[in-house]
């Protein structure tokens, strides 16, 4: 089963990636674990066995509703892990 992959996790951490390429100061790798795990929690799963067969197949509406998609999730579990810090979580 090595070859099957959640497509939203791809589209979660490039979209993590960039935003925190764009940051003015460093986001903490447990930061973004959290916001990940969260995000991914919102999103529902969408097994492929090829990435490039996926975006190969899909529409640019059917991309563009999937990218917005994954900015909520990504805007609502930074939102969520603002206001529980990992330091009060444990």
């Amino acid at each position: 089963m090595s070859n099957i992959n959640n497509y939203y996790e791809r589209l979660v951490v490039d979209q993590l990636w960039s935003m925190a390429q764009k940051s003015k100061e460093p986001l903490p790798q447990d930061f973004i674990d959290d916001v990940a795990c969260l995000a991914l929690n919102r999103l529902p799963a969408c097994y492929v066995r090829s990435m490039v067969d996926k975006s190969s197949y899909i529409t640019d509406q059917a991309y563009q509703e999937m990218e917005n998609a994954v900015a909520e999730a990504i805007n609502q579990a930074i939102e969520q892990v603002r206001l529980n810090p990992r330091g009060q979580r444990d």
